[in-house]
């Protein structure tokens, strides 16, 4: 759970740097306690909570990794063609009669166990079979195409260690070596709400100077991704005390309450207020573009009598995707126990001249493009409002631009991350 904090950074003046804001969630926020033992083909996407090791060597035996003939390296010569008598044949799920003598050879196929006293396997194109010999050419280095048992993992090694988020991989690793259940922590409860009395739900009837709220569909489907269980509760009006008793109410019972809209500094936004109210505020204006007025705080009287963590995104729906992929997921990923990574932002060609202020990280929606050259080229969006949702649809990624970079020319190597690295 979300641990209280004393002080909080940026509510004026400077923005926050995005790295004192990476500091801080990893400071405050810590993971949920629960555990629970899960059948494997639940665990896609959930958090494994203590180191899992081996409970057998993978693979179990020394096996071919080829079809072909498993022969004794002695036997070879070092120049030449060598000429092994053929004794018989292995194949998968079967074990070699006896074991190679000399001048020996044994037809074999991948997946079979090697014979005893063979440590070595020619592919078979690579062979020529002669009645009941095989003629085996020079020049293969000792234990060529073979697999030695536990050489994948071996018993007791850590296969998946404690905070590794969990993949398809991750899960075919544990049913290799024989796991029917995996450790993890339990989901990451959240709540979700979008404010705002110029937003109405999707479908009803659209008053003048009104918009269909796409955020909440949107937070829903990202946090999903991420493994968390989602409870959607609403639009909240621009009212102070239905913002503050339903904030209270819903981290009572979730691990993070997020919303959107209503966190910037006009005269209808009362987020920052409510939270402080009751909560603590952790920090607010982060130097991140789009997305400045994002806050993060914790909620008290939470469930367990500890904290629930609190997000204010902005209510623009390009803001709220970017201030969730960087603020949002890192935190989500900690209070689910899961280590997090920082983002490897991929180098391509800039396309496009752009300029911004120093001290600020900036994120560009480009769509990527082979050139002729060889080489890839990203494009800027044409209209890059924190309001247009085509910019996120019709692109491939982010440009991100650091804190010192203040201007982009085309030709300059960037950095390119892609949407599906950012959301899963």
């Amino acid at each position: 759970m979300a641990q209280l904090s004393d002080d909080c950074f940026a509510f004026g003046g400077a923005l926050m740097p995005v790295a004192e804001m990476e500091r801080l969630i990893a400071e405050r926020i810590a993971p949920v306690a629960e555990t629970e033992n899960v059948p494997l083909a639940a665990t896609r996407g959930r958090v494994v909570a203590q180191d899992v090791v081996a409970p057998i060597n993978l693979p179990p035996f020394d096996n071919s990794a080829v079809d072909g003939f498993a022969v004794r390296h002695a036997d070879l010569k070092p120049t030449g063609d060598t000429r092994l008598t053929v004794i018989g044949r292995v194949t998968a799920g079967r074990a070699a009669g006896r074991a190679l003598g000399t001048g020996e050879a044994i037809r074999i196929f991948t997946g079979a166990p090697m014979p005893s006293g063979a440590d070595t396997v020619f592919m078979q194109e690579d062979t020529r079979v002669e009645g009941d010999a095989v003629i085996v050419p020079a020049g293969l280095k000792r234990g060529a195409n073979s697999r030695a048992a536990g050489e994948d993992a071996p018993i007791g090694a850590t296969v998946l260690p404690a905070g590794r988020r969990l993949s398809p991989q991750d899960v075919a690793l544990a049913a290799a070596v024989g796991l029917t259940h995996l450790p993890v922590r339990r989901r990451v409860e959240v709540a979700v709400f979008s404010t705002g009395d110029e937003i109405v739900e999707p479908g009803q009837p659209l008053p003048a100077a009104a918009l269909f709220d796409a955020n909440r569909v949107l937070l829903v489907g990202l946090i999903e991704r991420l493994g968390a269980s989602v409870t959607d509760l609403g639009i909240l009006p621009d009212d102070k005390a239905q913002l503050a008793r339903a904030i209270t109410e819903a981290a009572g019972s979730h691990d993070l309450v997020l919303t959107s809209g209503g966190v910037s500094t006009g005269e209808a936004d009362h987020i920052r207020a409510v939270v402080e109210s009751i909560g603590k505020l952790v920090f607010w204006r982060v130097g991140i573009k789009p997305g400045r007025p994002v806050a993060m705080a914790v909620i008290a009287g939470a469930r367990m009598g500890e904290g629930a963590a609190f997000v204010g995104l902005p209510g623009n729906p390009v803001a709220v995707f970017v201030t969730f992929v960087r603020v949002v997921r890192p935190l989500l990923l900690r209070l689910a126990g899961a280590a997090v990574t920082p983002f490897i932002p991929l180098p391509v060609r800039a396309g496009f001249a752009y300029k911004k202020r120093s001290g600020r990280r900036e994120y560009v929606r480009v769509r990527l493009k082979h050139h002729a050259d060889g080489t890839v080229e990203a494009f800027k969006h044409a209209q890059d409002g924190a309001g247009v949702i085509t910019s996120l649809t019709e692109t491939d990624g982010l440009i991100e631009l650091l804190e010192d970079v203040t201007a982009v020319a085309p030709g300059d190597a960037v950095g390119f991350l892609s949407y599906a690295a950012l959301i899963d």
